[in-house]
């Protein structure tokens, strides 16, 4: 595939910095990592529900819903893997640019692409979320019974199972969502957020 080379980045009138005064709060990603059944999406969606009862402009981009259509191209190999988190951490950077608080639910297991997507953004803007829980709970769990049909071998490259998660070694927050309820999984994060004055 030939990549274009003559293209410009075009700065906007209105800056990230004009948008977050005119909002009255920061802008920042929220990237949730962790195993499939930890409580990503649940979370995700709960802290977001919560900034958008506060005014605050939010938006949560679900790893499910993304492959439906942005990356619905992208399978589940090693690079496949890691073209799906440049994609998100680019369109991620777009909201955190527009003045949003955006929440990402992926497993994004490799710290590497991770590292690589925190590059993309200004100190503080990048908020790595573990949600910690052990793989024997989230087996447990099973929402979408992926890990009866991985141990069946009906799926190949799962995460945790014949396809390895690192976990994140120095996350801005670290929620055990095997010991907190979603409510005080939420309240630990807003925590953060207001600390930081994000929020």
């Amino acid at each position: 595939m030939t990549k274009a080379t003559n293209i410009t980045w075009h700065a906007t009138t209105i800056t990230k910095e004009d948008r977050r005064l005119k909002k009255g709060h920061g802008s920042c990603v929220l990237w949730f990592t962790g195993l499939s059944g930890s409580g990503k999406s649940t979370i995700a969606n709960a802290v977001s529900s919560e900034l958008f009862r506060q005014g605050i402009t939010e938006y949560v981009l679900d790893g499910d819903n993304i492959r439906h259509g942005l990356n619905k191209d992208l399978g589940f190999s090693d690079h496949d893997r890691t073209e799906n988190i440049r994609r998100i951490g680019e369109v991620a950077k777009l909201f955190v640019d527009s003045g949003a608080l955006v929440t990402t639910a992926f497993i994004s297991p490799f710290r590497s692409d991770r590292a690589q997507v925190r590059e993309l953004f200004q100190d503080g803007e990048f908020i790595e979320v573990f949600i910690d829980c052990p793989l024997e709970e989230c087996e447990r769990r099973d929402p979408k019974q992926l890990y009866v049909k991985a141990r069946r071998g009906e799926i190949k490259d799962f995460t945790g199972i014949n396809s390895p998660y690192e976990a994140p070694e120095r996350p801005e927050i670290t929620v055990r969502s095997d010991q907190l309820t979603v409510e005080e999984s939420v309240k630990q994060i807003f925590g953060y957020l207001q600390d930081k004055n994000i929020i």
